[in-house]
């Protein structure tokens, strides 16, 4: 895909809003991202090759997306 434009760096909050503070965390957060942003790219250009409609399969992956639901923690 093309070059993509300088992001600033997400700062990871708690669900009280305090930052994630942990550096180990951080960077797993941020290499899950940057994994998820590759395989959704790759599914872009696939459809797309394959002669899919790009504006429906970012549909798609907005809705698997807002589908999950997060994980019961302990409280």
């Amino acid at each position: 895909m093309g070059a993509h434009s300088p992001k600033e760096p997400t700062v990871w909050r708690q669900p009280d809003g305090k930052p994630v503070s942990c550096l180990e965390k951080i960077k797993v957060l941020n290499q899950n991202i940057q994994e998820i942003e590759t395989l959704c790219a790759d599914a872009l250009e696939d459809g797309v090759l394959m002669g899919c409609d790009a504006a429906q399969i970012k549909q798609a992956l907005h809705e698997l997306i807002d589908g999950l639901t997060p994980p019961r923690t302990k409280g």
